[in-house]
Parts: C-alpha cells; structure tokens; sequence
C-alpha cells in the first residue's frame, strides 16, 4: 500500500492562553495543501520502519509513524508491517507534516488490515499521537480550537488563487515556539474574519501569535514575508508555529528568492 501523506497551513493562529494541563488553548483555520510525503506499509514477519529524502531526526520510538502502527497493535492485534516513509515535508515548519504521516498509518493500517474504523474513532487515536494528528485524518477545511484536537468543518475555499510556500532551512520545534509565544491580543475569532473580512483585508486582521517572538529570534522570516507582499501577495503568513512563510496570490507568482537562499519554494494553484 502507498499512499501520500499531504501538509497544511493555518490561516490565522491565535493561541489564547496556557491551560492547567499544559496544553495552550489556541483557535486556527487549518487548510490541506497538495505538498506530500510519501508513505509505504506493507505486511512483514518483523516490525520496521526506515525512511528516506530529508534527514528525520529524534529517536525511533517518538517517531509518530511508529507511535501510530504500535497505538493500533495494541487496541487490534493486527500483523507487524515495514513502513517507508519518503519524507519530503520539511520538519519544523509548522506545515504539519510529521502529523501527517502519523494519522496517514491510521488510515492506512484501517484499510490494508479491514478494522473498519470511522473517522470519529480515527480521530481519537490520532490525537493520541499530537494536537495537529486528528485534522488530517478527514483532511479538509476546518476550524480548530481547544488544543487544537477541537474541529469544526468550515467551508472557506481559496478556489482559483495561487499559493506560494517558503522554506529556507530554519527549524522552529513546537517546545521552542510555546515557551516565548505572545498571547493573542487580537479581539476578533478566526471564524469571524475568515467569514467577514475579504481576503484582500486579511493583512490587516488575521495573524498568528507565534510571529512576534520567532520573527525576533529569525528576523530573515520577517524579512521573507515582506518580500511576498512586494512580490504581489495578498496575504502572507507563517505558517503554525515553524518557519514556512506562505503568500496568496491573484495571478501566479514568480520565484521570490535564488536556489542558493532556499530549502524550497513552491507555487501551487488552488
């Protein structure tokens, strides 16, 4: 079985307050984008995992593809597999691609071992494995609030723009990015602006709360995002709470930086 995990982007991310468990209390609007990973699982006598494409760093047991196959063995007793991933989502990013991959092995182990498991039921093992997990198990537009395990399918469509996403090399971790957030100040919710605002006044009313201390910390981020908008963006962003910056463009957009600057740059038509 081959099947590819894709990524995300967050329009807007307020995150709110830290709550008792340690867990911050945050509000999003994730949006599914076509930048995959590629994963394979196939039945084997011996568990594996290996992987290729971009460098995975961490142990093998915090792994959420491996996190993922052992959650499921445990609740149905299913054969060992050797999983493959092709990584190709950059880590640290905010894109979510490590997610991705984690809830992609549960759906994959649902349909190549028949355990007939709904969505619902995917979505609570998937936010076993992290906050971002239960998004890509239907993967489509939706409002995300709580821990962001929270989700509310919301028809917002970016239909005939274009989407510009920048990496360039820098690795953000989620620990790195909770420990110095600034707390939203921002008086208007995700959905409201999203529902009200036109997407040419997002500049001005949708943010994200982890730009203020991570583009202190990298300021060429900051940087970046203001060349999308010299470049012709109508909003631009970071991403959740990495390093990727992402532009929305009317008409398709040429490259914004030289090969030497970048991990990579990506025009995708939406």
């Amino acid at each position: 079985m081959i099947i590819f995990p894709p990524c995300k982007i967050n329009l807007g991310l307020h995150v709110l307050k830290k709550r008792d468990d340690g867990y911050h209390e945050i509000e999003t609007c994730m949006y599914p984008i076509p930048l995959c990973d590629i994963l394979e699982i196939v039945p084997s006598e011996i568990f594996s995992f290996t992987s290729s494409g971009l460098t995975i760093a961490g142990e093998l047991s915090s792994n959420l593809c491996v996190k993922a196959f052992k959650l499921i063995q445990r609740n149905y007793s299913i054969p060992n597999v050797n999983i493959h991933l092709h990584k190709q989502i950059p880590m640290g990013g905010g894109l979510g691609g490590g997610s991705s991959d984690g809830s992609y092995v549960l759906r994959g182990l649902n349909d190549l071992f028949q355990l007939q498991l709904t969505d619902e039921k995917l979505q609570q093992f998937a936010s076993e494995l992290g906050s971002d997990c239960p998004f890509f198990i239907c993967n489509e537009v939706q409002l995300a609030s709580g821990r962001g395990e929270i989700l509310e399918k919301f028809p917002f469509d970016l239909n005939g723009y274009y989407l510009k996403i920048i990496n360039i090399g820098i690795h953000v971790s989620t620990k790195e990015a909770y420990a110095n957030v600034k707390m939203s100040t921002n008086p208007f919710k995700i959905k409201e602006i999203l529902t009200s605002y036109r997407l040419v006044d997002f500049k001005n009313q949708l943010t994200n709360s982890f730009e203020t201390s991570i583009f202190k910390e990298y300021p060429e981020l900051e940087e970046l995002k203001n060349k999308l908008y010299e470049d012709g963006a109508i909003y631009a962003s970071m991403t959740g709470s990495g390093s990727t910056i992402y532009g929305i463009y009317e008409e398709k957009p040429k490259k914004t930086l030289e090969n030497n600057e970048v991990l990579f740059e990506l025009v995708i038509a939406l």
